[in-house]
């Protein structure tokens, strides 16, 4: 695990809130030499800190029909490997967005995307019920995002106000 610098924390931390500034921004907001900023971002990059950049999209407001669901998953540890195989096995289907092992009442904590609630269905059913480790599982269907990640995606309305008159 790598330790990182002062330097490389805030790099991080702004590139979390906004992936699209430019080292010359980060110099001038951190007070730094734009080299340092593209050295340090190299160096996070090569070392798999910064794995990717992307973009926060609100798909509510896209005509796009993906139902996204959280299927809590109670597995058998493997012996010598424990979760690792498991969570593996998993995580490289290619409608998994995420995999997350927890504490409490379920093992894995599996994010998926598909089509439509019969695509869902079919990889609960047929892929991920059927690997031998796996006890259990209850689907989660996402209704409505309302923050993720830091970020709001609904605007919020303002509450009218009464006009107070003498």
């Amino acid at each position: 695990m790598k330790e990182l610098n002062e330097l490389e924390m805030k790099v991080l931390d702004l590139l979390k809130e906004d992936a699209r500034m430019t080292p010359a921004l980060l110099a001038t907001l951190i007070g730094v030499d734009e080299v340092e900023i593209i050295t340090a971002i190299a160096e996070l990059e090569s070392e798999h800190v910064i794995v990717k950049y992307a973009a926060v999209v609100n798909w509510s407001k896209v005509e796009d029909e993906k139902v996204t669901a959280q299927i809590e998953v109670q597995i058998t540890p493997e012996r010598g490997r424990g979760f690792e195989g498991i969570a593996e096995r998993i995580y490289l289907y290619p409608q998994v967005k995420s995999v997350f092992l927890m504490s409490g009442a379920y093992d894995l904590l599996v994010e998926i995307e598909g089509r439509n609630l019969r695509e869902v269905a079919n990889f609960v059913t047929e892929k991920l019920s059927t690997i031998d480790s796996v006890l259990s599982t209850k689907t989660n269907f996402i209704l409505k995002k309302y923050k993720q990640d830091g970020i709001i995606y609904e605007e919020q309305e303002e509450e009218p106000r009464l006009m107070i008159s003498p």
